[in-house]
C-alpha cells in the first residue's frame, strides 16, 4: 500500500486538449499511460465508449494529429475492424480505449467526431462505470 501510494505521488501529467463536437476546446491534465477514454470521462467530455472498452464498438472514436497517429504503435486488427464503423472516420482515426496517452501527448489537440454509430435506436447513452 504505501509503495503505490509513492509511485502515485509521482506519476507525470501531461496538459492537452480536447476538441468537442461544438468545436470547443477543453484542456485536461492526465496522467502518463491512462487511455484516452478514461482521461475523457475524468474530465466530463462526451465521448461515450458504449462497450465499456471491451473493444466491442466504436463510439470512442477520436482523430489524432498525424505526427501523434504516426508515433503510436499501429492498431490491432480487431482495432481496425472497428474503425471501419466508425462515423466521420479519418486517415488518423484511432479508438480512444486503445490508446494510452505518452509525453508526445503534451500540448496536442485530440479531436471527437462530429457524432458517433451506436446500436441504440431509442437515443440511451451509456454511462461510464
Amino acid at each position: 500500500m504505501y509503495l503505490r501510494r509513492i509511485s502515485y505521488c509521482f506519476s507525470k501529467k501531461i496538459t492537452f486538449f480536447f476538441k468537442n463536437k461544438d468545436n470547443s476546446v477543453k484542456k485536461v491534465e492526465a496522467e502518463i499511460g491512462q487511455n484516452i477514454l478514461v482521461i475523457a470521462h475524468q474530465n466530463n467530455i462526451d465521448l461515450e465508449g458504449a462497450c465499456d472498452q471491451s473493444l466491442a464498438c466504436s463510439t470512442c472514436h477520436v482523430i489524432l494529429n498525424k505526427k501523434i497517429y504516426d508515433n503510436l504503435p499501429q492498431p490491432i486488427p480487431e482495432e481496425d475492424d472497428l474503425l471501419d464503423m466508425a462515423y466521420g472516420l479519418t486517415e488518423t482515426s484511432r479508438l480512444g480505449c486503445q490508446v494510452k496517452i505518452d509525453e508526445s501527448f503534451a500540448n496536442t489537440i485530440i479531436q471527437l467526431p462530429k457524432a458517433t454509430r451506436n446500436f441504440y435506436v431509442d437515443g440511451h447513452k451509456p454511462k461510464p462505470h
